[in-house]
C-alpha cells in the first residue's frame, strides 16, 4: 500500500470514528469503509470526497448548531453538557449518554 493511499485510508477511518461513532451498533460503516477502501487505489479519489463529504455536513450542522438554526437542542445541550463535565474531569450520567 502506498503512502498516499495508506494516508487516505487513515483520513477515512478518523473522519468515519470521530462523526459516525465506533459504538458496536454503529460498527457497519466502519465494515463498510474498511471493505469498499482498503486496498483498492482505484477508488482513492471516491475515498476523497467521502471523507470530504463526512466532514462537510458535521461541520455545516456545527454551524447551524452555532446559529440556533432549526436544529434540534439536545444533542447541543447533551454535547455542552459534555465538554463542560470532560473540562473538569467528569463524566455525564448515563441519562445523558448518547
Amino acid at each position: 500500500m502506498s503512502s498516499e493511499v495508506a494516508r487516505v485510508y487513515r483520513d477515512i477511518l478518523k473522519a468515519v470514528v470521530k462523526h459516525v461513532g465506533k459504538e458496536d451498533h454503529k460498527s457497519h460503516f466502519t465494515d463498510f469503509v474498511k471493505r469498499e477502501f482498503r486496498n483498492n487505489s482505484n477508488s482513492l479519489h471516491l475515498a476523497r470526497n467521502y471523507t470530504y463529504l463526512l466532514n462537510s455536513i458535521h461541520s455545516h450542522k456545527d454551524l447551524l448548531f452555532s446559529y440556533n438554526i432549526a436544529v434540534d437542542r439536545t444533542e447541543e445541550m447533551k454535547r455542552v453538557l459534555g465538554k463542560s463535565a470532560a473540562s473538569v474531569g467528569l463524566r455525564l450520567p448515563e441519562v445523558y449518554q448518547p
